[in-house]
């Protein structure tokens, strides 16, 4: 075991909690470098309190092979319950050796220098990254990730951004997407806008993170590289040709269509490049009606569907939705939907936000109710914080959920 002793200060702002000191001593399994000085960090969630106890490691003492270059500071915010301390680890850099496996003891001394002694141990393995290389999302990458979520498909209007608050994004959620990109894990914006759109939001947005894949218009996919957003040949072309046979089938039917909604509602109808059959309601009791008649006559049409998200609507191809799309990302990267979390608010996610393609569901306040019942319905997280707020809110908690798990079933071993 290795003697390195990590001392940290600790406290919780603006809460009851003080903690005065925390000692945590590694035991290391492998060889582990790290290498450009920019440090460890690591996170959970804090039990003992409400969340967010923050740990600044000053000193690291060095010993064998385990070594922090250019005097590495850990930043780190933990897990405090029963007294016991859980950490875990994500890197900065960009180089960090594969094969890093700590199990973590920590000794929690309160005011009243009382000691407790946390027995439990918690293994965790390091992302992969080769010195000076850039993150790839390349096939069979997925397996250097070390954090339990290894994909996380958001959804963009209403649940990521929200245009008219300031700023549209949180920054704790920007910060938390960071870190788990930073410790391995994909990040997708997975929208019904097109891609142009999305671009031109997310320049509007100035974010600090950038997504490693796109799903535009509930389908086509493009991949993050060398600093452009590049389709996924293979997919996207069987894509618009399975959407062009399927069409090809409907259009005799368009006119009889138009002229139903046309003679009932003040809604607009349209076609582009995407699909024949667009609309735009005035409201959402409208949007229902029609959206109820369209789904009467999508059921005497194999693998037609209507995609609909407030009070837009248009026909597609059920294999290609927001949920296959995201299947298809974790196929190529090898991950399984148990490494997977989602979140969304509206019914165009309703096809991601199942368990066939994710374990972890997350809506935010502001979801409409068959979403939100649907989540729960699947055991997944609603939070009662909207937008951005509520989608981090959720990835803590299944973090958190993560982190209790693995505690316990350490804690029989």
């Amino acid at each position: 075991m290795l003697g390195g002793l990590l001392v940290a200060g600790l406290h919780v702002k603006q809460r009851e909690v003080r903690v005065n000191e925390l000692l945590v001593r590694t035991e290391l399994f492998g060889l582990v470098t790290f290498g450009d000085s920019r440090g460890v960090i690591a996170f959970a969630i804090v039990r003992h309190s409400e969340r967010q106890l923050r740990v600044e490691v000053r000193r690291v003492f060095r010993q064998d092979r385990f070594e922090l270059r250019d005097g590495g500071v850990i930043v780190a915010r933990a897990e405090v319950e029963h007294r016991v301390v859980v950490l875990f680890l994500e890197h900065w850099h960009k180089s960090i050796n594969r094969d890093l496996s700590l199990a973590l003891f920590a000794q929690v001394r309160f005011h009243s220098h009382k000691s407790y002694r946390a027995p439990p141990r918690v293994r965790l393995q390091a992302a992969r990254q080769q010195p000076g290389s850039e993150r790839s999302a390349c096939a069979n990458d997925a397996d250097s990730v070390s954090l339990p979520i290894k994909i996380i498909s958001t959804d963009f209007d209403g649940t990521f951004f929200a245009e008219f608050e300031n700023p549209p994004v949180p920054e704790e959620l920007q910060r938390l997407i960071g870190r788990l990109q930073e410790a391995g894990a994909r990040w997708v914006i997975n929208t019904g806008r097109d891609l142009s759109s999305l671009l031109e939001a997310l320049a509007r947005a100035h974010l600090s993170v950038r997504p490693d894949y796109l799903v535009v218009v509930e389908r086509e996919i493009y991949v993050h590289e060398k600093a452009q957003y590049l389709g996924l040949e293979d997919w996207n072309r069987a894509c618009a040709q399975a959407h062009a046979e399927l069409f090809a089938r409907v259009r005799a039917d368009l006119p009889r269509l138009v002229a139903w909604v046309n003679e009932r509602f003040d809604a607009a109808v349209y076609e582009d490049s995407y699909s024949p059959f667009c609309l735009v309601a005035e409201n959402n009791g409208d949007a229902d009606l029609i959206h109820e008649y369209l789904n009467e006559y999508c059921a005497q049409v194999p693998k037609l569907t209507v995609v609909r998200n407030d009070v837009y609507a248009r026909f597609s191809h059920e294999a290609y939705s927001k949920g296959t799309a995201l299947s298809e990302i974790a196929r190529r990267l090898g991950v399984s939907r148990d490494h997977i979390l989602a979140a969304g608010d509206h019914l165009n996610d309703l096809p991601m936000l199942s368990r066939e393609h994710a374990r972890w569901l997350v809506a935010p306040s502001n979801a409409i109710e068959l979403v939100k019942e649907s989540v729960r319905r699947q055991e997944g997280f609603v939070s009662d914080e909207p937008h951005g707020c509520g989608v981090a809110r959720g990835v803590e908690f299944f973090l958190d959920s993560s982190a209790r798990q693995a505690t316990h079933l350490n804690s029989k071993t």
